[in-house]
């Protein structure tokens, strides 16, 4: 089975380099991880864990999205957040090539590696995973989200269950986002000698605030392009 491959190539201050690179399954939308040995202890499900976690410590080990952010926490230890890099990213169809700050290429490629963990709750975000735009600004994110919350309402409607319309279960799922971001916060805390990798996390938050608390606005904002649909 192909997978759907994309790399994150990091080039750091003192000019040394770090790679990562995902892949996808096409059909689940989840990371295909090979198995991981000597995880740290803040892996652990039972360590920060999430209040609104469906898993029990006595059946799973580990917390899926901890383990699957594991090596970029352990690469990215030794930066501040605002410590400036070329970021790189591949996938089959394109490159992009951007000079920014460390704590954004991080928080990019969180959100990808997060989205696609196997975390019941992060789950939602898997399509946009499987079609990722890197770096993308909040704008760019929410029309995204509108679009792949829609288009699951229609199959929703397809399969006979009740469509929402009205984006109502988007504000639930960007609430237990918020508290999945805040107990990861924790953990990355409890494994982080500066700020770069917490910071990343960090906006990766804001941005879930930015959707839960103005999508109205946005979506007025670019309402007038849809004129000839309305």
């Amino acid at each position: 089975m192909d997978t759907i491959d994309i790399e994150y190539k990091f080039k750091l201050p003192d000019n040394a380099k770090e790679s990562f690179k995902i892949r996808l399954n096409p059909e689940s939308g989840e990371i295909v991880i090979p198995p991981l040995i000597d995880l740290p202890e803040w892996t652990r499900l039972g360590f920060e864990q999430c209040p609104n976690c469906p898993y029990d410590t006595a059946d799973t080990t580990y917390c899926p999205a901890a383990v699957c952010i594991v090596d970029l926490v352990r690469c990215f230890n030794g930066l501040v957040s605002h410590d400036r890099v070329e970021v790189e990213i591949i996938t089959n169809e394109r490159r992009l090539v951007k000079k920014t700050a460390i704590q954004n290429g991080i928080s990019s490629l969180m959100g990808l590696l997060i989205a696609a963990s196997g975390c019941p709750h992060s789950a939602y975000f898997k399509p946009m995973a499987r079609f990722h735009l890197p770096l993308s600004e909040p704008i760019e994110t929410i029309y995204r989200v509108a679009t792949m919350y829609l288009l699951a309402q229609y199959f929703r409607q397809e399969q006979n269950m009740l469509p929402d319309q009205a984006l109502e279960g988007l504000t639930e799922i960007y609430r237990n986002m918020q508290i999945i971001n805040n107990s990861l916060a924790k953990r990355i805390r409890a494994a982080s000698e500066t700020d770069s990798s917490v910071n990343a996390l960090v906006m990766l938050d804001m941005h879930a605030k930015t959707v839960y608390y103005v999508i109205e606005d946005y979506l007025d904002e670019i309402r007038p392009m849809f004129s000839a649909y309305l």
